[in-house]
């Protein structure tokens, strides 16, 4: 579980986060949507320890993301919105770095690599170098580097970018398995068809507040629309949160 309280990170005289709070709960696949410069990705950076935020507090299964920093990021998988993967490296290496700084090693290490080439079909690249890699195989390599040591959270930010139909399809399935393992998952997204198939609860951020949190219906009934799309143009524009 990943709990925000109160979170705030000004940049000088602007407010990027005023004081964001929600829960990622374990068995629940979360939606987090707002519009550019709404403070969703500065909100992230801060969850996954690559800022300190001014005020505020993020717990990830108790630790303390800003006391505890190692424990809270050992108990996440994050795919950040910069995919960060090393060119010169082949996938296999990327994803193995990582599963050996979650404490993998050996044939564990080995299997796990395979499985996830497999989930993510990246057997065809898996032994070549990054660099010079399409947007939907560096994606997949992200996911699956997040992936590798089967983290209790899992953050991601725009992991269906650059991934065709067959990948996308592959991943929400994916998601929805790690959900039935009872994971805690933040999926942030602009893919309003990502939210309406994958979502149980949905924050809605804009202007570095929560303006809106709920299920989709309940998003769609709060807003008076027939789709999630709609509603969240909507809801964006309140001038109040609305706790759905």
């Amino acid at each position: 579980m990943i709990l925000v309280q109160n979170l705030k990170k000004h940049f000088g005289a602007v407010k990027a986060v005023d004081g964001v709070s929600f829960e990622i709960a374990d068995g629940r696949i979360t939606g987090l949507l707002g519009p550019n410069g709404s403070g969703k990705t500065t909100t992230l950076r801060m969850l996954y320890g690559l800022l300190a935020p001014d005020q505020g507090q993020v717990q990830v299964d108790g630790a303390d993301a800003v006391l505890e920093p190692r424990n809270a990021k050992a108990a996440m998988g994050v795919v950040p919105d910069a995919r960060g993967l090393y060119p010169h490296l082949t996938a296999r290496e990327n994803i193995a770095y990582y599963g050996e700084l979650q404490g993998l090693e050996g044939r564990a290490l080995e299997q796990r690599i395979e499985n996830l080439a497999r989930e993510l079909d990246m057997q065809a690249f898996l032994d070549r170098p990054c660099k010079g890699f399409s947007q939907g195989q560096r994606a997949k390599v992200a996911i699956a580097r997040a992936f590798v040591g089967d983290p209790q959270n899992l953050v991601l930010d725009e992991p269906g970018n650059g991934l065709d139909v067959m990948s996308n399809r592959g991943l929400r399935q994916y998601l929805r398995g790690q959900k039935a393992r009872g994971k805690a998952v933040l999926l942030s997204t602009h893919i309003m068809q990502e939210v309406a198939a994958l979502c149980d609860e949905v924050i809605i951020i804009n202007a570095g507040r929560v303006r809106a949190t709920g299920s989709p219906e309940d998003l769609m009934a709060l807003a008076g629309t027939d789709n999630i799309e709609d509603a969240f143009v909507r809801l964006i524009g309140t001038d109040e949160g609305i706790m759905a």
